[in-house]
């Protein structure tokens, strides 16, 4: 199956006015934010994904663990057709699907439910698992994480698991905004490497490195993007 009906009537520049539309409490911008660029990225120029085959079994799955912040999430949606424009402004409201958290049954194209910190890594796993179970080796896994994300023990479980066993399907972007309470010795990408992971560690604002360090071959290991981006204050 080929995923070329990707929805185009938006593009990047029109991201913040979509991202203006959802009004109200407890919106967690800068988590919102700092994402925005390599959610993008990856819709626009890497994701096997399209809007009308959210359920195709041979479309890559993305799983925002960092969801705790989802409005840049919302954005990048309705801009490639999974959600109508309309939507977003009852954002957070009673009766509309677009929570502070996403829902996997609310939101058209989300694959988890998301925003208790730590639990993204650990089902990609599962799903990276999964799918190789099924045969479907093509399909590629990709889980977005915060920097403050790595201060569950969770995520240290599954950086070690996958990268025994070489889960060269997986792929993990670590949104690094300084946000984390304990530092990692030599930094974010070292801790994955010593696990047996891939990295490549980038501006996470630069559209160009992020598509490259995206699309880096890793043959035999999963693969990790440190995305750094200004610091959460």
């Amino acid at each position: 199956m080929t995923f070329t009906d990707v929805h185009t009537a938006y593009g990047y520049d029109d991201l913040p006015r979509l991202m203006s539309l959802m009004t109200g409490d407890e919106k967690h911008g800068p988590a919102a934010t700092s994402t925005l660029d390599a959610v993008w990225v990856l819709y626009d120029r890497v994701l096997r994904v399209s809007a009308s085959a959210v359920d195709a079994p041979e479309r890559d799955r993305f799983l925002l663990s960092k969801g705790h912040g989802p409005m840049a999430y919302y954005a990048v949606l309705a801009a490639k057709g999974f959600l109508p424009k309309s939507l977003l402004a009852g954002f957070g409201a009673y009766e509309s699907p677009l929570g502070h958290h996403p829902d996997r049954v609310l939101v058209p194209g989300a694959e988890i439910s998301s925003g208790s910190l730590g639990h993204g890594l650990p089902l990609a796993v599962g799903s990276a698992l999964g799918l190789r179970a099924q045969g479907l080796s093509e399909v590629a896994v990709w889980v977005l994480l915060g920097d403050a994300e790595l201060d569950e023990g969770s995520n240290h479980e599954a950086i070690a698991y996958a990268g025994a066993v070489g889960l060269e399907r997986l792929h993990a972007v670590v949104v690094d905004n300084a946000s984390a309470s304990h530092g990692r010795p030599g930094g974010i990408a070292a801790h994955f490497g010593a696990a047996g992971w891939s990295t490549v560690s980038v501006n996470g604002r630069d559209h160009q490195a992020l598509y490259e360090a995206y699309t880096a071959p890793h043959p035999g290991r999963p693969h990790v993007v440190v995305a750094r981006v200004e610091a959460k204050i």
